[in-house]
């Protein structure tokens, strides 16, 4: 990992630079795909999927019989693992629930808000060098809860045209009701556009990589919304001389093994510990099966130490990290003063994989610096709010002359006269 040593305020972008490539790098490539699965349909998505997938399909359904055969032969303690995560996350998601807002605002005119599912989302979820089925779980379990009538999933398949069995089982255990061996910047155009096969949604969800991103913001421009523009995974830990240093590296490499062009940071204003950390990551990244991914994600990365927790939490909100871990002797001040972090995660027993699996939290958060603007995942993220609103007869001649006033000044006269016969009425 790159060392950094108390930057100055005017190094911070080029230090804190993410290792992606702009939007306007790949832009053109997803737009070429996005025109040709508008045009061409299926026979656009089984030509991308021959080129990216290096398989022919006749078919993108996956049938009942994949789905069973998929669920017996996955392990029964994996079964029971998956079992819990899913109540824990159901638990934390159905606390979400809001009840109705009502309010007269003055007498005789009631306003209320309520909510509604949103009917159709797509969930994408990758399936590459590792098949997040845990993401299932995290998108799933809210979406069925929010109460979403169709919930269909794209999910890239092999070589051999399967798609990995725990990936369907989860789905098939959450609720999902048609998945799709789909993947990649075509399956994000399919539920976009719709094809002969794949139906067309209201909104996207799931995580990718860069070209996966890019083409989710392409997708608003056709009227399907996103949850967020979800990237590379990402994470920064603060710590001092009270964290655990194999504690620190440990996290650091479970980001650092997503992907290649993952980024994990370690802040401190401990030299000591950056040196005690340095060298558990060069101990323990030996034994990763994922070690030649967590390298390169770890050439991305940097160690830095700053001066004081006031610079150190300036330079954290700036950067505004996915998975933020706080293990500092003086957590209080970190967690009073972080202002964007996609999800939180404090001391030494919490590792940022508890929140990828099974303590109830969404793992699916803002990356690339979008935790300034973007919540991660949630109930709310199935649902939108309705406003209700009801005048009475009274109320009318209560609120209608400043309706009136307000009308003429803006010159809206046909505004002004819905309310001025009502009021002659």
């Amino acid at each position: 990992m790159n060392r950094v040593n108390n930057p100055k305020r005017e190094d911070w972008p080029e230090i804190l630079r993410r290792p992606t490539q702009t939007v306007a790098d790949i832009e053109k490539i997803v737009e070429s795909i996005f025109e040709e699965v508008r045009t061409n349909g299926d026979r656009a998505i089984k030509k991308y999927t021959d080129q990216f997938d290096r398989v022919q399909l006749d078919t993108f359904l996956v049938t009942a019989e994949e789905i069973k055969e998929a669920s017996d032969s996955v392990p029964t303690e994996l079964k029971k693992a998956i079992s819990m995560a899913k109540s824990n996350i159901e638990k934390f998601h159905a606390a979400q629930k809001t009840t109705k807002v009502e309010l007269e605002t003055m007498p005789g005119v009631m306003c209320w808000q309520e909510k509604r599912p949103i009917q159709k989302v797509g969930l994408y979820i990758p399936g590459g060098t590792a098949p997040l089925f845990s993401t299932i779980l995290m998108l799933t379990v809210p979406a069925k809860l929010a109460g979403c009538g169709e919930i269909i999933l794209c999910t890239p398949p092999d070589k051999k045209g399967n798609v990995n069995p725990t990936i369907l089982y989860a789905a098939q255990l959450c609720g999902v009701t048609k998945i799709f061996k789909v993947g990649g910047i075509q399956a994000i155009a399919g539920m976009t556009f719709g094809t002969e096969t794949i139906p067309n949604v209201y909104k996207i969800f799931g995580p990718g990589n860069q070209f996966v991103t890019v083409a989710k913001q392409l997708a608003t421009k056709y009227g399907v919304a996103i949850d967020m523009p979800a990237g590379p995974s990402e994470l920064l830990v603060v710590a001092d001389d009270s964290a655990n240093p194999a504690f620190v590296a440990s996290d650091l490499l479970s980001q650092a093994e997503h992907g290649v062009d993952s980024q994990v940071i370690l802040v401190t204003t401990s030299e000591k510990l950056i040196n005690a950390v340095e060298q558990e990551i060069e101990s323990q990244i030996k034994t990763l099966p994922r070690v030649a991914i967590a390298e390169k994600s770890i050439g991305n990365s940097k160690l830095i130490l700053m001066k004081d927790d006031k610079t150190a939490i300036d330079l954290i909100n700036d950067y505004g990290p996915e998975h933020f871990i706080v293990c500092v002797e003086n957590e209080d001040f970190y967690l009073q003063n972080i202002q964007n972090a996609g999800s939180v995660f404090i001391g030494n027993y919490t590792p940022e994989s508890a929140g990828d699996y099974a303590s109830g939290t969404n793992h699916t958060l803002p990356t690339n610096g979008y935790a300034k603007q973007y919540s991660g995942v949630n109930l709310d993220s199935f649902m939108k709010s309705m406003t209700f609103q009801k005048i009475s007869k009274e109320g009318m001649e209560a609120i209608g002359p400043s309706i009136e006033l307000m009308a003429e000044a803006e010159g809206l006269q046909a505004h002004k006269n819905a309310v001025t016969l009502r009021l002659k009425s």
